[in-house]
């Protein structure tokens, strides 16, 4: 079993022409035994954004705190703190933090891809 506050795992900090102001931290995955998901949590800065991309992957995506807008299904949608998201598998999206609180938002994955 492991239990952590998810600010204990390390994060990992992008920031680049196509993602700007967001740390990703695994805060379970492969290193713990976890053999079917992989449990991220992001954090976007104000003015933020994660890239815009797909794959052929699903995410089940859960806003912890703050405000933002995703892009899916080819249109923008608010979300706030409470969120819950279904993104399926090939559906282009992207956040952005339309906020001056960070934007967090927990994100799992299936195992056997990159978990960061």
């Amino acid at each position: 079993m492991k239990v952590i506050h998810y600010t204990e795992a390390a994060g990992q900090t992008f920031n680049n022409e196509t993602v700007q102001g967001v740390t990703g931290r695994v805060v379970i995955g492969g290193d713990d035994g976890a053999k079917n998901f992989c449990m991220r949590v992001f954090t976007v800065t104000g003015g933020g954004f994660t890239p815009k991309h797909s794959h052929a992957w699903e995410h089940e995506i859960f806003v912890h705190a703050g405000r933002g807008r995703i892009f899916r299904a080819g249109d923008w949608g608010d979300v706030t703190s409470g969120t819950v998201l279904f993104i399926p598998g090939g559906e282009e999206h992207q956040f952005q933090n339309t906020g001056s609180d960070d934007l967090v938002f927990v994100c799992l994955i299936p195992s056997g891809v990159a978990e960061i």
